[in-house]
């Protein structure tokens, strides 16, 4: 039976890449840091149908303690490690540089290291970021299209690509790099932008909030389905030789275009709600991002499956039935609403 190690394991991605690892017959675990309030929402399902079998553990472990890593990388020793986890939050990485940087980079050294000293060969998957590219051409971006960090979490992915490149070539390393454009689902974090705009659809089409106020419409993403871009994680491990593939899906929409989808769908006005507001604008805003992922699907025999109107519903779908839980705990009293324009009934 295979081990797999995943770092950030708790987020989006390594909620979907443990479940098709588990349902691929791994043995799967994951780094966890300590905190008097760990949120395991996402991965609940899996603790408790995989945990009792000794199937899926978790660790507590932390990318800016190299030790504690190194010692579960020994104790595990995987056959796969998957560095997930960051301070993966565009904006969020201006306002804490320091920590969004030190993720970023000394996380990709605190694993590469022990895997390297490690008495087996052990596959490490890094993930790279579209944000890599800073959106300066209009172009569709490849795997030898030039970075231009525009972020501080820009410049720590480009570093984690470039440490991991390194250690392949200098001392033979199986590491790869996934340059992943933009993938969302149900389970995005509700500070970005995609699931904030889902989330508010939910809320508004029940009568929970009022308007939605985001930052620049006119920005535009390649975005694609979380679980068919975990699939292609786990195919860059199995090919022959390692190297970096970027995953995309060749379309490219504006957030105004997210907005209208999602709004329409629910069948509401989209205008009626939504406001602008220069506080959620990037100091160094990346405009364009389109990827090309013809390597991939060449080599890896990857292709994206969702489109975007699917990935619009699903993501609306679910929202509409948390916002109707929602519903129901304010109306008991059981829950004061924390988000932004609230119902005054509320």
């Amino acid at each position: 039976m295979k081990k797999a190690l995943i770092t950030g394991i708790t987020g989006q991605d390594g909620y979907y890449l443990s479940k098709l690892l588990l349902e691929k017959g791994y043995e799967v675990h994951g780094t966890i840091r300590r905190s008097s309030s760990i949120n395991t929402s996402r991965i609940d399902p899996l603790i408790a149908n995989y945990t009792k079998d000794g199937l899926f553990n978790l660790h507590y472990a932390d990318l800016l303690d190299s030790a504690s890593l190194s010692s579960l990388i020994n104790l595990i020793k995987p056959d796969e490690v998957y560095n997930l986890a960051a301070q993966s939050h565009v904006s969020v990485s201006f306002k804490n540089p320091i920590l969004t940087t030190q993720v970023g980079t000394l996380g990709s050294l605190s694993l590469l290291e022990p895997i390297r000293h490690l008495d087996k060969e052990v596959k490490f998957y890094q993930a790279s970021s579209s944000e890599m590219f800073g959106g300066s051409s209009k172009e569709s971006l490849n795997e030898e299209s030039l970075f231009d960090a525009k972020s501080p979490y820009a410049a720590s992915k480009v570093f984690a690509h470039d440490i991991t490149k390194i250690y392949r070539d200098s001392y033979g390393i199986f590491g790869v790099n996934g340059i992943l454009f933009n993938h969302e689902s149900p389970l995005r974090g509700e500070t970005f932008v995609t699931r904030k705009i889902t989330k508010a659809v939910g809320r508004i089409s029940l009568g929970i909030q009022k308007k939605l106020t985001l930052g620049n419409l006119d920005a535009s993403r390649d975005w694609g389905y979380a679980g068919d871009y975990v699939e292609a994680m786990w195919m860059m491990l199995q090919h022959g030789i390692a190297d970096d593939w970027v995953l995309a899906t060749g379309e490219t929409y504006k957030v105004s275009d997210f907005v209208k989808s999602a709004f329409e769908y629910a069948g509401l006005e989209w205008s009626k709600y939504v406001e602008t507001s220069e506080k959620y604008i990037r100091p160094n805003e990346v405009d364009f991002l389109l990827g090309d992922s013809s390597k991939a699907e060449k080599e890896l025999k990857w292709k994206s499956n969702t489109s975007f109107e699917q990935l619009v519903q699903m993501m609306v779908d679910a929202d509409i039935e948390e916002a109707k839980r929602e519903d129901v705990l304010l109306k008991n009293n059981l829950l004061k609403p924390t988000w932004e324009h609230p119902a005054k009934k509320y």
